[in-house]
């Protein structure tokens, strides 16, 4: 299993039009393969919508994307409100539960972590001894690592019903002595974003 994030910039004030054109040719698309989720940012780098597909490998996400190009129906209209797109493939973690149809919460939020090169066994390693510690606080929603696009990137998804919780919770698991997980001596650099769900999204 792969997951593809892709990530678009979108003009200021146009997320909910974005959102809307997308909803009206979701249903064109998953005639080919589902989605997984779909957040929009509400803290961290604004106007960015996330959807996340998943495929078997590679091939399959060739083939598929071949076919629903030949859509009349999809893409949907972007009506000249995207700035940038990104796209990066994703390997998840041994201990990843599947992405797809849950209700995890009303927020997301999304951290990236960049590892030095050739560190990211250890830090699978670790992070596989350290996630169930953490999740006696809070599912985990998805947690994964780049195959392609930006690389050494380990990104861990963590749902909460707000940021109230979201604040209870990190102050609760960060005195466990077993999180967070031994890792900054091999960080670069962290990011984060928090994502509300899209009301189509799978993942809500």
């Amino acid at each position: 299993m792969i997951y593809e994030v892709r990530t678009y910039t979108l003009k200021p004030g146009g997320t909910p039009q974005f959102e809307a054109n997308f909803a009206e040719a979701l249903p064109h698309r998953e005639k080919y393969s589902k989605l997984g989720a779909f957040w929009h940012t509400d803290i961290g780098p604004l106007n960015q919508v996330i959807h996340v597909w998943p495929y078997e490998d590679l091939e399959e996400r060739t083939r598929i994307r071949e076919e629903a190009a030949q859509d009349p129906n999809w893409p949907p209209r972007s009506d000249g409100l995207i700035l940038n797109m990104e796209s990066e493939i994703y390997n998840p973690a041994d201990f990843m539960r599947p992405m797809g149809d849950q209700a995890l919460g009303n927020i997301y939020e999304m951290r990236s972590y960049t590892y030095q090169p050739g560190t990211m066994g250890e830090v699978l390693k670790r992070w596989a001894a350290a996630v169930p510690h953490r999740e006696e606080y809070s599912p985990l929603a998805a947690g994964m690592y780049t195959e392609l696009g930006g690389l050494n990137k380990w990104v861990h998804i963590w749902p909460y019903k707000d940021l109230e919780e979201r604040n209870r919770i990190r102050e609760e698991a960060g005195k466990n002595e077993h999180w967070p997980p031994p890792t900054r001596e091999f960080l670069v650099k962290q990011e984060n974003k928090i994502m509300m769900p899209a009301a189509f999204s799978p993942m809500h």
